[in-house]
């Protein structure tokens, strides 16, 4: 059953843990360092599709349908599907739900749904409700752009603490028996320091990266040392900088063991146009599955904290002029032991 340890940490002791999992990525993702560890790339952003939302969708589509044909899974296999995306009434989550037809809860934590549904999915498992949960995620780079910010058809120019949404789609299924499992979570708080800038969501989401770290290291009572990574979802060149800045304040040291899934997914060398790295609800859904979960199932990290931040202003918010309030959740994952 899930304990509760210290003031906000959840302990899973049934031990619900990752069966699969299923990538599809856009073309400059396909690009990226990590190109060839995902399921699939597409090969332009229309997908087929009229529309970039309509594009989106069918991300998820496929990367759903794939993780049920990698499991031989039927959607009535399913007890609950649990995801989340960045545009309005979660509609690519919602939509593609309609096609997989599976129970459905939409989950909008921005770009920190992956370990929010994580999370909610572990607690299902191991609580009994439900013997496989599927998480998703999906963005893209266009349709994010048209609702957040500007349409690309504008040409508008960025500054270099401009982030790059992803596109793309991962798909998890949480089970019992795998070889990673879900063994923590600790929630995040939202966190406000008064950032108003859209184009500097790393610097906004940092001290709510910091805020769960230090929450989730006094719960377990662990130091940094005690992870083979630290990995964070999207706070980028100029987010991680800061997330480490403030963590030395604290005395708590993380370079060494931190990487962001910002960092990791695009080559800032070569792809100019992703200014200070990727973010988008996909970006560390892409990362966790090409890159973490191989990484544990291989045997080379056997503990993991994943700590996706979000973003959770809207345009009306900032057309309104208020600050940017921040989340992130965080899941400990670990390679079982005893499994091959």
């Amino acid at each position: 059953m899930t304990q509760k340890i210290g003031k906000g940490t959840f302990l899973f002791e049934r031990g619900p843990s990752l069966l699969a999992a299923a990538t599809v990525a856009g073309p400059d993702e396909g690009r990226g360092p990590l190109g060839e560890a995902f399921d699939q790339v597409v090969p332009d952003l229309w997908v087929g599709q009229k529309s970039w939302e309509q594009a989106e969708r069918e991300l998820l589509l496929r990367a759903g349908q794939m993780l049920l044909l990698k499991g031989n899974w039927k959607p009535g296999d399913v007890d609950l599907m649990v995801g989340g995306d960045l545009l309005d009434q979660l509609v690519t989550t919602h939509f593609a739900a309609r096609t997989l037809d599976i129970p459905t809860l939409g989950l909008f934590s921005a770009c920190a749904t992956l370990t929010a549904g994580l999370t909610v999915a572990a607690m299902a498992v191991d609580g009994g409700w439900g013997e496989k949960v599927m998480v998703t995620v999906a963005s893209h780079h266009h349709a994010a752009e048209r609702q957040y910010r500007y349409p690309v058809e504008l040409g508008i120019q960025k500054p270099g603490t401009a982030q790059w949404t992803a596109t793309g789609a991962a798909a998890f299924m949480v089970g019992k028996g795998g070889k990673v499992v879900i063994r923590e979570a600790t929630p995040g708080r939202v966190v406000d320091y008064g950032v108003k800038d859209p184009f500097d969501m790393g610097g906004a989401m940092a001290p709510a990266a910091r805020d769960t770290l230090l929450r989730h290291l006094s719960d377990t009572r662990r130091t940094v040392g005690d992870y083979d990574a630290i990995v964070t979802g999207d706070l980028a060149a100029v987010g991680t900088s800061l997330f480490r800045e403030l963590l030395l304040e604290e005395g708590v040291p993380v370079e060494g063991r931190h990487h962001d899934c910002g960092l990791l997914l695009y080559d800032r060398g070569t792809q100019k146009e992703v200014g200070a790295g990727g973010s988008g609800a996909a970006c560390s859904g892409l990362v966790t599955a090409a890159h973490i979960l191989p990484k544990l199932e291989r045997g080379e990290w056997r503990r993991v904290l994943l700590m996706a931040t979000g973003s959770l202003h809207s345009p009306t918010t900032y057309r309104q002029g208020e600050s940017i309030p921040c989340i992130a959740h965080a899941v400990v994952l670990e390679r079982e032991e005893g499994t091959a």
